[in-house]
């Protein structure tokens, strides 16, 4: 069993490290774009192409262009459209996490899994040759160990980053989630909204 849990610690620590390279939050959430897109309307610079550089540059550009794309149809037509795309930047920050967490709780049981095969195996052959000495049972019964002790290796380091990167895809929405409050604020002028850089 100890190729199966060698294969799944590859996988998590490859998964780890992409998911903490691509949830950075100056990647995800760059800061004063919103402060950045009302100077845009301001200045009467918001266009089409603005819009598609805005849409790729971020998850948060994405959701913002989406809102910036149907702001005038009202409030209600621009926060469903913000709302529909917010839903496919989360599917796509949470990508991988799913396996992740899946490998913590199955790397346990595949250690235990080879623990439980192997001691079958050496009861089984005690059991044909007769009576075995103790060093030879403890040396056979510690080796079956070694899988247990490997599995949990995996899942213990997987499930502590399964646990961190869900945690910041949450704190990832919630900050989305406030700027594009800000940005239909400030874009249907109902308020006034601090922008930072860009005071609306």
């Amino acid at each position: 069993m100890m190729l199966p849990i060698i294969l799944s610690s590859i996988v998590a620590a490859a998964i780890t490290a992409e998911r903490l390279w691509s949830l950075r939050p100056s990647k995800v959430t760059p800061a004063h774009l919103v402060g950045q897109v009302w100077r845009w309307i301001k200045e009467k610079q918001l266009n089409s192409q603005k819009l598609r550089e805005l849409r790729s540059d971020s998850p948060l550009g994405e959701i913002l262009a989406a809102g910036l794309a149907n702001s005038k149809h009202g409030r209600e037509i621009m926060k469903e459209c913000i709302e529909e795309a917010a839903q496919r930047v989360i599917h796509d920050l949470e990508k991988y996490l799913n396996a992740l967490g899946t490998i913590a709780a199955v790397a346990p049981l595949l250690g235990l899994l080879g623990t439980v095969l192997g001691m079958i195996e050496i009861f089984s052959a005690f059991t044909g040759a007769g009576m075995a000495n103790a060093p030879i049972l403890a040396s056979g019964i510690s080796k079956a160990l070694i899988t247990t002790a490997a599995g949990l290796m995996v899942a213990i380091p997987a499930l502590f980053f399964h646990r961190y990167l869900q945690r910041r895809v949450d704190e990832l929405v919630v900050g989305m989630e406030q700027e594009a409050v800000k940005l239909v604020e400030v874009v249907q002028g109902n308020r006034d909204v601090d922008m930072g850089e860009g005071k609306a």
